[in-house]
């Protein structure tokens, strides 16, 4: 027996999975891209032919806070008299769940990306023992510790999973979007920054100060390697020799450097600053409030908002 959660049903009027159900779909939606309407296709098939009776469903009220359950009685059914949803399959409703009575580990389950999706045995269970308890306020401290305690870690997992995620983008651009991607970063940083023409750069990918020509301190030099071996000891030697007293340098590399290379790094007479494609996350993630147009479209990020459970 299959376990769904349906959180909102979007049901329409068409009959298999199939290209002609895409093509329909492209003609209703013409703003969905690909990835969308493969989506909105699979969850019609789903809902037509993959849905059994006696299959249990889970169906989520967020204005009441509510998981309600159900068993589905019915094949599917297309009804013309339905003044809104036409498609169906119709469900007995044996009890409800709180969401506040659910452990962290089962709130994080119970979404998606898809509107119709399985849950897994433990939520299953979870749900099934909590349906119709009596909500009752939470009164003990380690339980709610405890609770705390998960969140914290959920958003950790969240945070580091984000930024994997924002490394796969850095690595995917070519080496021009990261020279401008690099630039676009001091550029959020209140520097002005020179992109070299092609040809031989002397080591110098870009240049970077408060005035943009270098007649202000700090003059910045930057070089940039977008490849996957890390950098050794030798070529940073090579970076420092190119710089003159008075100047900064900046080594960018995505494939990450060698013990030898920090080392290098750190002894160096003229201050540098060693990026691999770690910290180039963190300097995004931290100055992207300030970037312009151009360097967000190199990586489109969307912002997302946690509790914070310090001031509760």
């Amino acid at each position: 027996m299959s376990v769904y959660l349906h959180q909102y049903l979007r049901v329409f009027q068409f009959w298999h999975f199939s290209d002609s159900l895409k093509r329909a779909l492209e003609e209703k939606y013409p703003q969905y891209n690909t990835a969308q309407i493969n989506i909105q296709a699979s969850q019609i098939y789903k809902f037509k032919s993959e849905f059994q009776k006696e299959d249990k469903i889970v169906s989520y009220d967020p204005d009441t806070r509510f998981y309600e359950i159900g068993e589905i009685i019915s094949d599917y059914e297309y009804n013309k008299q339905l003044t809104e949803y036409h498609n169906i399959r119709k469900v007995k409703w044996e009890g409800r769940v709180s969401r506040d009575t659910l452990s962290t580990e089962t709130k994080n389950t119970l979404g998606a990306i898809s509107t119709i999706f399985s849950i897994n045995e433990d939520a299953q269970k979870e749900i099934s023992s909590s349906s119709n308890k009596k909500i009752t306020e939470i009164k003990e401290t380690t339980k709610l510790e405890e609770e705390t305690t998960k969140l914290e870690i959920l958003k950790e997992d969240t945070i580091n999973r984000a930024h994997e995620f924002i490394k796969d983008m850095i690595l995917k651009l070519d080496w021009k979007e990261m020279q401008r991607l690099i630039a676009g970063i001091l550029r959020g940083m209140n520097y002005k920054t020179r992109i070299s023409s092609l040809g031989s750069d002397r080591g110098r990918d870009i240049t970077a100060s408060p005035d943009g020509l270098g007649l202000e301190e700090p003059n910045i030099i930057i070089e940039v390697k977008h490849r996957k071996g890390q950098m050794g000891a030798p070529v940073v030697r090579s970076f420092v020799g190119g710089l003159r007293s008075g100047m900064k340098g900046i080594y960018v590399s995505t494939g990450g450097f060698s013990k030898e290379a920090h080392y290098e790094a750190e002894r160096s007479p003229i201050h540098i600053r060693l990026i691999d494609a770690d910290l180039l996350v963190d300097l995004i993630v931290e100055n992207y409030e300030t970037f312009d147009v151009e360097t967000r479209r190199l990586i489109p990020l969307t912002k997302i908002y946690w509790p914070d459970l310090e001031s509760n």
